[in-house]
């Protein structure tokens, strides 16, 4: 007995020595870069809140991947726990389009950045909270029917015969020991049987009760800044006692530790059913208050994503600002951005913008276009997600966010790029419809549009298509190498571009937004560059200057 006191001595000081230096790297890390590494398929399973609470007018994939928004998340994400792991990333991809929500968000932001102390107790609580490893809960929680009925009347009958065999010692000897030996064998068999079906969803019972052990050791904090999520913290808690009463056995096992008291804990489980006993009450518990389980995680994520989001503010090098936006159905749709700049790039080149109609940018291979539209649709998002800017200034109204940037191929449903273009530019126009219907901004950014067809058709429906984006209630961002638009759009868009300088046989990119359509070309410079044959750069050269002199082609022998 001794020495089993003296383990548990041991293995309790271990832990908190270990949680308590853990948690002064998490002090210590808040305002610094994540540096967390994240393995293949991982970031699927964070995503399954946001797919278990979708809404309209969220960020859909197409933008979410043209604006390689995974990556953003990951630089964010200093979390501790699934459930802030999850929000951070619902957060990212829901947009706000309520007043009284917005101001919520960020009086909580502002209250953790200014309230160290509270932050840290806050954030000792959602480490004990941690992960679930590999799935996310609402991965098990959804398929809680699959498990059927489970009673446990046939292991208390297990138990019974197993007791009987050891009184039978007292009669007789070899029967007993081999009565005995024979219901451990059957008992630790069918322990192994039923323990694989219920493994997966043991973790995630034992995470359900780090979530009831986390909300009730915060609800009995005063922490003015989230008093009411406390409040319904303490509420869940309240109405999930059963599950607590009838789960200790899943809380408190850690199966196959390695020590000597884990190994006889877990030869004790397995004789006498002890923790598949547990998860059958406990699995009641689950089905009767999934509503209440899944308040708790929104809830913990809300918070946890709060400090999140200070976190990343005070981690920024370049600034921030908190965004100016908008939330009147009449609002204009004029926007201002003062020194904007991308937030996965260093020492990156700031750009303001001021437009309140379509902004068209021309410009040479390489001078900046893609990077400036990708930076002012991430600032939107950003804007109107986690309430931050990476810019000087951000005034606008709230948009519905759209682009249509890095498409490709689909070469398995056997569309070509321009179906696929084509398909990704009309859900945009269908969005720009029902907004106009409902009096609503959209917001959308499109890259060389229709570069996957001819150049006569392609000019004419991009001129007929861009129109159709510059409407009321609409602004739109696009790119082009087509300048023939710079005229043909110029009543509806303002003209931007960007150049390069060639200074002896070199290029160079100032990545500066210039007022106006664009007046030099790189194409062919780049190709001497490079070092191609000489009598290709002349000749091309020759065939784009006659074109430009005289608006059309001539055929130059080679």
């Amino acid at each position: 007995m001794l020495v089993i006191v003296l383990l548990m001595g041991k293995e309790y000081l271990d832990s908190r020595n270990y949680q308590k230096k853990y948690l002064q790297r998490i002090y210590q890390s808040y305002g610094t870069v994540s540096d967390r590494s994240y393995k293949a398929g991982e970031m699927e399973h964070i995503g399954m809140y946001y797919l278990k609470h979708r809404s309209q007018h969220q960020i859909d994939d197409i933008t979410w991947n043209d604006l390689d928004m995974d990556s953003i998340y990951r630089k964010i994400n200093v979390s501790c726990s699934a459930a802030g792991d999850e929000y951070l990333y619902y957060r990212l991809r829901t947009p706000v389009y309520d007043k009284a929500e917005m101001e919520h968000i960020e009086s909580r932001i502002r209250y953790f950045a200014e309230h160290e102390k509270e932050r840290h107790e806050v954030q000792s609580m959602v480490l004990n909270l941690g992960r679930m490893g590999k799935y996310s809960i609402y991965e098990y929680l959804e398929h809680l029917d699959t498990l059927g009925e489970r009673k446990n009347a046939q292991y208390f009958l297990s138990n019974l015969l197993l007791l009987a065999s050891c009184g039978a010692m007292f009669v007789s000897l070899p029967i007993g020991m081999a009565a005995l030996g024979g219901m451990l064998c059957h008992n630790i068999v069918g322990y192994y049987k039923e323990y694989k079906q219920i493994d997966p969803y043991i973790t995630s019972f034992r995470y359900i009760s780090r979530l009831l052990g986390s909300a009730e050791q915060l609800g009995r904090k005063r922490i003015e800044g989230i008093a009411g999520e406390q409040e319904r913290l303490r509420e869940c808690h309240r109405k999930m006692r059963g599950f607590i009463r009838n789960s200790w056995m899943i809380i408190y096992t850690d199966k196959g530790n390695g020590n000597p008291l884990g190994i006889l804990t877990d030869y004790l489980r397995m004789i006498f059913y002890l923790d598949l006993i547990q998860f059958n009450r406990a699995l009641r518990a689950v089905r009767g208050h999934l509503p209440e389980i899944d308040e708790m995680v929104t809830l913990f994520g809300q918070i946890e994503t709060a400090i999140v989001i200070g976190s990343y503010r005070a981690s920024v090098q370049g600034g921030y600002c908190v965004p100016s936006i908008r939330f009147e159905q009449n609002a204009d749709r004029h926007m201002v951005i003062e020194q904007l700049y991308h937030p996965l790039l260093t020492d990156a080149v700031k750009n303001s913008i001021d437009t309140d109609k379509g902004v068209l940018i021309t410009g040479s291979n390489a001078s900046g276009k893609s990077t400036f539209l990708r930076a002012v649709a991430v600032n939107a998002v950003l804007a109107q997600t986690i309430h931050t800017c990476l810019a000087d200034c951000y005034e606008a109204p709230v948009f519905r966010i759209y682009s249509s940037m890095a498409l490709k191929d689909d070469l398995l449903g056997g569309q070509s790029y321009y179906m696929v273009e084509i398909s990704s530019i009309k859900r945009i126009l269908d969005q720009v419809r029902q907004a106009r219907e409902e009096e609503c901004h959209v917001l959308c950014f499109v890259d060389e549009v229709l570069r996957g067809t001819n150049t006569v058709e392609r000019i004419a429906a991009s001129t007929q298509i861009m129109k159709m984006l510059s409407a009321d209630y609409t602004l739109c961002f696009a790119a082009t190498h087509d300048v023939e638009l710079t005229k043909l759009l110029q009543d509806e868009y303002d003209n931007y571009h960007f150049e390069e300088r060639i200074v002896e046989d070199d290029i160079f990119f100032p990545y500066k937004l210039l007022k106006g359509p664009a007046t030099t070309r790189n194409a062919i410079a780049l190709l001497k560059m490079l070092g191609y044959d000489e009598r290709i750069t002349a000749e091309a050269e020759a065939m784009a200057e006659e074109f430009l002199a005289g608006g059309s082609w001539k055929n130059i022998p080679v």
